[in-house]
């Protein structure tokens, strides 16, 4: 009995199984609590955290403008409501000819169709060095715990170095030094990286950046972040004392994508094509941070996961009805991006127009509550 329980364990199998519980993957979930798992199988969302931290209302939470807990998605609720078992745990190994996901607790969940929203990992001890001072924001939950928990023991937080110079290290940057309860204020200092400040973005969205930072009195070093010896530099220059230094330096690829077998890019992403389909097993699915696009350039940014939600639904159910997916992700040639500045205002960045104001950051916080309030409705039962 013990050995069959046991074998039960290490074994499953899935007709779809959904592996992350990232931004696209919500949209999944939404389509099947109002329309069935496609084809009325078994379907499996393998996710380490019962819950999504939506990462675009970090900022604001540090500074106070929302609970710790506003910008939550209850992923078990929803995936209840749609009739979806949830298996905790993190992807560790694929394999895509035997079509088997491995947990790191070393669970096996067979598969016919699976879709991957796992996000990337934090490259900041590859990058920056490893130092106790350092802490990754990937993947954002651990992030806002780790804050949180260094916050509640009384650990002091008063000079704060962020390494990182694209629009989440710029956003964390001004949530820090906007650090509620904190008095005084933390000192922040932002190290950019040798691209500098916002780079891709336009120029009066850097300039307005740029102020902003001068103004709340925040040190930008146009140099990469280093430890050597014990001691944190950048550009030349010693960034001493630093109680605390925030990894914002991108994404890197999950270590299990290229050890898998299935067709990546140079760094290792998930390749995949306009459906958000493997371009070496079409039976699989990705978006978010894992994939990268083999037939346009696509940066690594949370709009992006949430329009490919509605794609990577309707291509699972045509998938599960034996069709080919017709559904595709177009990227519209700008994308919107509102900057909280942390001081009750924000910075609006769409191609080559800036902004900046209250009304701004009114225009984030209400496209943002939106968006988690239409996941938190679905997630109630009826």
């Amino acid at each position: 009995m013990m050995a069959a329980l046991l074998a039960h364990n290490a074994r499953s199998s899935a007709d779809i199984v959904l592996v992350g519980g990232g931004h696209a993957h919500v949209a999944v979930l939404a389509d099947w609590t109002s329309r069935g798992v496609p084809g009325r199988g078994r379907a499996v969302l393998l996710t380490p955290e019962p819950a999504l931290r939506y990462s675009g209302m970090v900022p604001g939470w540090l500074a106070g403008q929302h609970g710790e807990a506003d910008g939550l998605v209850d992923l078990a609720a929803l995936a209840a409501r749609a009739g979806v078992e949830l298996v905790p745990g993190r992807c560790a190994a694929l394999d895509p000819e035997r079509r088997v996901v491995t947990t790191a607790g070393g669970r096996e969940i067979a598969f016919t169709i699976a879709s991957f929203d796992t996000g990337g990992e934090g490259q900041g001890r590859t990058l920056v060095g490893d130092d106790p001072r350092l802490i990754e924001v990937r993947p954002i939950g651990a992030f806002v715990e780790s804050l949180a928990a260094l916050r509640a023991c009384g650990r002091d937080l008063s000079r704060i170095v962020v390494a990182g110079g694209g629009a989440g290290g710029v956003e964390l940057a001004f949530g820090l030094r906007n650090l509620a309860g904190a008095s005084p204020r933390p000192k922040v200092t932002l190290a950019t990286g040798k691209a500098g400040l916002l780079p891709g973005f336009a120029q009066g969205v850097q300039e307005r950046a740029a102020r902003a930072l001068a103004r709340q009195g925040i040190a930008v070093i146009a140099g990469d972040a280093r430890f050597a010896g014990g001691a944190l530099t950048a550009g030349g220059a010693s960034l001493e004392p630093a109680d605390m230094v925030i990894a914002a330096t991108g994404s890197a690829a999950p270590g299990w994508v290229r050890a898998s077998g299935i067709a990546c890019d140079a760094a290792g992403f998930l390749a995949v094509d306009a459906h958000q389909r493997s371009v070496s097993h079409p039976h699989i699915l990705a978006a978010g941070d894992v994939a990268a696009r083999t037939d346009r350039p696509l940066a690594h940014a949370g709009v992006h996961a949430v329009f490919a939600g509605p794609v990577l639904a309707a291509n699972l159910r045509a998938m599960s009805a034996g069709k080919s997916p017709r559904a595709a992700y177009r990227p519209r040639p700008r994308s919107l991006y509102l900057m909280n500045t942390g001081d009750g205002s924000a910075i609006l960045s769409y191609g080559p127009i800036s902004a900046e104001g209250r009304w701004v950051l009114a225009l984030k916080h209400r496209i943002d509550k939106a968006w988690i309030a239409r996941y938190a409705a679905l997630a109630v039962k009826a």
